[in-house]
């Protein structure tokens, strides 16, 4: 039986993509990044990448495991470093930067805004040194492949977890493939990565090589 709400968002899908056409490589990639200051032996962290899937958009937005522990590692120094002061310093209390417009007249062109207050730039070291510690001796936690399709009115978004690296285009058409057969259930991440875990032995051995790029 047909989902209304489902067909109607393919046909806006359509629709969209007929009168919006995406600038694509000669692979047939939407590529919005460029990897010509990415070094061939990196450790990757995430990235975008789309491709045309029966006439609709399909936008893949992949992280590997090791960014996922990462935003963990944030997550849990949030936690430890407790309230945040509330000062609200980017925006209260911020000046007003003028620029001429004709003869008599000015408008605001931007705003500079004021330092944080002593408890509010506290909290901020604190929090750092509890990221750096957390950074340095590791978390437990495990991160595992994972996937999620999500229906948009102008594509289909693919949350995708899964241990690659993409230090360039060719290797950013692999996560586009694995997508694409995730999508058309021609394989699983099961399959592809059986029994992968990613923990703090893997974080910890990574750091020590220093070339995680963000």
């Amino acid at each position: 039986m047909k989902n209304a709400r489902f067909e109607l968002f393919g046909r806006m899908q359509r629709q969209y993509h007929r009168h919006h056409p995406w600038r694509l490589s000669q692979g047939g990639l939407f590529i919005p990044h460029s990897y010509a200051e990415t070094k061939p032996d990196s450790l990757s962290c995430w990235d975008d990448v789309g491709f045309i899937l029966n006439g609709r958009r399909v936008i893949v937005w992949w992280q590997h495991p090791r960014h996922v522990y990462s935003n963990e590692i944030g997550e849990q120094s949030w936690r430890e470093a407790g309230d945040d002061p509330g000062d609200d310093w980017l925006f209260e209390g911020s000046t007003k930067n003028y620029k001429r417009v004709g003869r008599s007249r000015k408008k605001i062109a931007t705003y500079t805004s004021r330092q944080p207050s002593e408890e509010q730039q506290r909290y901020y070291d604190r929090l750092r040194d509890i990221r750096e510690r957390l950074a340095v001796d590791g978390i437990e936690f495990d991160v595992s492949p994972s996937w999620k399709r999500e229906r948009l009115n102008w594509a289909t978004g693919v949350g995708l977890v899964a241990p690659m690296e993409v230090r360039n285009e060719v290797e950013l058409a692999m996560v586009a493939k694995l997508a694409r057969r995730l999508i058309l259930g021609e394989t699983t991440l099961e399959a592809e990565f059986p029994g992968y875990r990613y923990g703090k032995a893997d974080w910890l051995r990574e750091q020590k090589k220093g070339k995680v790029t963000e």
